[in-house]
């Protein structure tokens, strides 16, 4: 939008330390001017002429490969899956509309320092995904726990309490070699080489929780 676009310019243009070298609406354009300019920080919308803005970024990273360019994302798209895609693309910051002129500019310091800086809504959408995972299982594990005999899992579960051999021979009134064989089998069957991968086996696939 000419509008915010203007409206940008004018608010960084006022930094005596900033200097604004171009502004454009088309995608292929910005690639053209990061290319002959070699700005430290390009701030874009998720929306451009010609190419996403998306797509923009990963161009710009391509080029700039040894000495990047760093970019700002401006979107009022705050959705999980956009800050996924706008993170993967190489930004390294994200702002919204409500974001102030002084987080702006901040953000724009941060970017030309190598650093990251997003908007507040998007700090807690990430905390909250981040918070979210480490609670949830790891899909890609559920194929090697539905392969685990009943005695397996209760041997796998006991480990992961904490018990010894002895301890978790006792609890399963079974032979101290029998819970070796068990482990042995655990071993193989998920592909980990000792008890203390086992226990955080347990842990990723969802069979213990985290006090």
């Amino acid at each position: 939008m000419p509008v915010m676009r203007d409206g940008i310019r004018a608010l960084l243009s006022a930094k005596p330390d900033i200097e604004v070298i171009g502004t454009t609406d088309s995608g292929m354009h910005a690639v053209t001017l990061v290319r002959q300019r070699r700005p430290d920080v390009v701030i874009t919308g998720l929306t451009l002429r010609g190419i996403p803005g998306l797509e923009m970024i990963r161009r710009v990273r391509e080029e700039t490969l040894a000495d990047p360019v760093q970019s700002i994302v401006f979107t009022m798209d705050d959705s999980s899956e956009t800050i996924a895609e706008t993170l993967h693309a190489g930004a390294c910051g994200i702002l919204s509309p409500d974001s102030s002129s002084e987080e702006f500019t901040a953000a724009v310091y941060a970017a030309a320092r190598g650093q990251a800086m997003l908007a507040p809504r998007v700090t807690k959408r990430l905390i909250d995904w981040y918070c979210r995972r480490e609670h949830e299982p790891e899909e890609r594990l559920q194929p090697f726990v539905g392969a685990l005999t009943p005695k397996e899992r209760e041997v796998l579960l006991l480990f992961a309490k904490g018990h010894s051999t002895d301890q978790v021979a006792r609890q399963l009134s079974i032979g101290i070699a029998t819970v070796r064989t068990h482990v042995y089998r655990l071993r193989n069957k998920l592909e980990l080489k000792d008890r203390a991968q086992l226990v955080s086996f347990a842990y990723r696939a969802g069979l213990m929780r985290p006090t």
